[in-house]
């Protein structure tokens, strides 16, 4: 659990996490968003609070990875790949639909991006795994 690999992998998806999230959310997602907010007001902040988004981004990335080293028999990119993309799908799809279900924050168009948006981050995210346990598992961890 807190192998060389494990917090070497934690410290470069935390990473992705935080920076390539904030890209991902920014560039990518804030311009395709617009115009498709629910209903409720006032539930997004002005600002991140960056100190919790940073912890948040860290608990994240040590549980992937652990759950990555645990369940993937093989550090590939396919394989890592295949696991962001399942974990993708199981956040993006099944709780940004739930949140559908029952909050006002998105209408279906926003809440699909946002999904895809989650299955791309993860997707990453596994990859980035399997590069770094594919290259420190064998040193005998």
């Amino acid at each position: 659990m807190f192998s060389k690999s494990n917090l070497i992998s934690t410290l470069v998806t935390a990473l992705w996490a935080y920076i390539g999230g904030g890209l991902l959310w920014i560039i990518i997602a804030t311009p395709l968003l617009e115009g498709h907010e629910g209903t409720a007001t006032g539930v997004w902040k002005e600002s991140p609070d960056h100190l919790h988004l940073i912890i948040g981004c860290i608990i994240m990335a040590f549980a992937f990875s652990t759950i990555y080293s645990k369940l993937s028999g093989r550090h590939s990119l396919f394989h890592g790949a295949k696991f962001g993309l399942s974990v993708g799908i199981l956040i993006g799809f099944g709780d940004r639909f739930i949140d559908f279900a029952v909050a006002n924050i998105m209408d279906l168009t926003g809440t699909l991006i946002s999904a895809v948006v989650y299955v791309v981050w993860f997707a990453v995210m596994g990859i980035l795994a399997s590069l770094v346990y594919g290259k420190t598992s064998s040193s005998g961890d």
